[in-house]
């Protein structure tokens, strides 16, 4: 059996801005002690990875599509370092993100090319 972690997030993003009441909740790593869960963006639900470390919201062209960005009218103007070297990304603004009922409103975020990313970090 793999040791389960639990980690407390007192932010729910790197990225967004919380008011002076923060929010928390409790994940707990999957196999491999990765964060996987279900987050509301934009009203659609999207499977995500919750990087501890992230200093951005990252969103996968497909789920940027099924949340109502249009990435493919998008500018990608921003370079970005991904494991699978540089590619260009285009900033956006996710007007909600809600996990576990932690909500951030107005959050900064990137969309990488179509087939650059698999899922949302």
């Amino acid at each position: 059996m793999v040791k389960m972690r639990r980690i407390l997030l007192a932010v729910l993003l790197v990225a967004a801005t919380m008011p002076a009441q923060a929010a928390m909740t409790e994940l707990k790593a999957v196999q491999g002690g990765h964060f996987i869960t279900s987050a509301d963006i934009n009203g659609s639900s999207v499977t995500v990875l919750v990087d501890t470390g992230a200093t951005a919201v990252a969103l996968s062209y497909e789920d940027a599509s099924s949340i109502g960005l249009r990435p493919g009218s998008l500018d990608y103007d921003v370079p970005v370092s991904t494991a699978n070297g540089i590619a260009n990304a285009a900033r956006v603004k996710i007007d909600q993100i809600s996990i576990d009922g932690v909500d951030v409103e107005d959050v900064e975020g990137l969309v990488l090319p179509e087939g650059a990313l698999q899922g949302t970090l």
